[in-house]
């Protein structure tokens, strides 16, 4: 049996909670072997894709502006600026007001629609969709680089399609924050469920990869790049919560009640912890 290894520090990774779940016990990475059906016959059958984008969208779009705001502090506007797996389009939107932009969504579905506000969308995975001589000042994951097998492969492609001192932005989940750590230890003692929804098990493009901010810092200082900032973004707002806990429809009504009155309560607390989302901007180095 091939020893799984991890893309951070080079270590065997051992197996974690579950029977698809692996940990390195080197440097805190840890890795999933499930497997992406996106544009898959079924795939769209396993979200409510309205209220998906319902639950989502306004703390996505705040999210986003704060993290532009930083990427500005690093770039200043007029470049050109890739987001890789764009989804609704809600960055590119915000993006749009300062850089040239220009996104890639590998879900069919997805794609159609964002396509419809963003024409230069293209449909496809990076960097198939790119020809070999494009470059871009700023390339941009939101919630994408977790779920993209090969990542070494990933973040040596976005050396080569940057810039001279182009900006590689990650926003990504922290295997540090207080919701993962909680997962963690429900599924200790034999209650996954919230655990494998943060994995997105069963969906269509599941987590891959989990990291926290020390080792994404090492995994993307040994490709190329030398790290600027990282920080934190808020993880959940009021507003949305329940299309949020709704979109996936596996759960009932007194579940999903109880759930939002949790979380809804628990928000000032949640403040002051370690979220669940970090972000990360790195200047390509030659």
């Amino acid at each position: 049996m091939n020893t799984k290894i991890c893309p951070t520090c080079n270590s065997a990774l051992v197996n974690g909670v579950t029977g698809w779940h692996f940990v390195c016990k080197g440097c805190g990475y840890e890795n999933a072997e499930l497997e992406p059906i996106i544009n898959s016959n079924s795939a769209h059958t396993l979200i409510d894709e309205t209220a998906r984008e319902n639950g989502l969208r306004t703390l996505r779009v705040k999210n986003f502006n704060a993290l532009l705001d930083h990427i500005k502090i690093y770039k200043t506007p007029g470049g050109r600026l890739l987001e890789v797996g764009c989804a609704h389009g809600w960055f590119l939107d915000v993006a749009s007001e300062s850089f040239e932009v220009l996104g890639i969504e590998p879900d069919q579905a997805v794609f159609n629609a964002v396509s419809q506000r963003h024409p230069d969308t293209r449909c496809g995975y990076f960097p198939d969709a790119l020809a070999e001589e494009e470059k871009f000042d700023i390339i941009v994951f939101n919630d994408v680089i977790e779920h993209i097998p090969g990542i070494d492969s990933i973040i040596r492609q976005c050396h080569q399609h940057l810039n001279k001192d182009g900006l590689l932005v990650l926003n990504l989940p922290n295997s540090q924050g207080v919701f993962y750590k909680l997962s963690k230890l429900l599924a200790k003692i034999s209650l996954p469920g919230s655990f494998e929804r943060l994995w997105q098990v069963g969906l269509p493009s599941p987590h891959l990869h989990y990291f926290n901010p020390v080792n994404l810092g090492h995994l993307i200082a040994q490709h190329g790049f030398e790290p600027r900032a990282q920080g934190e973004l808020p993880t959940l707002a009021l507003d949305g919560l329940y299309e949020r806990i709704s979109y996936t429809g596996n759960q009932g009504f007194v579940t999903r009640a109880f759930i939002y009155t949790a979380v809804a309560l628990s928000l000032p607390i949640l403040k002051i912890l370690p979220s669940d989302i970090i972000y990360s901007i790195s200047t390509r180095k030659d």
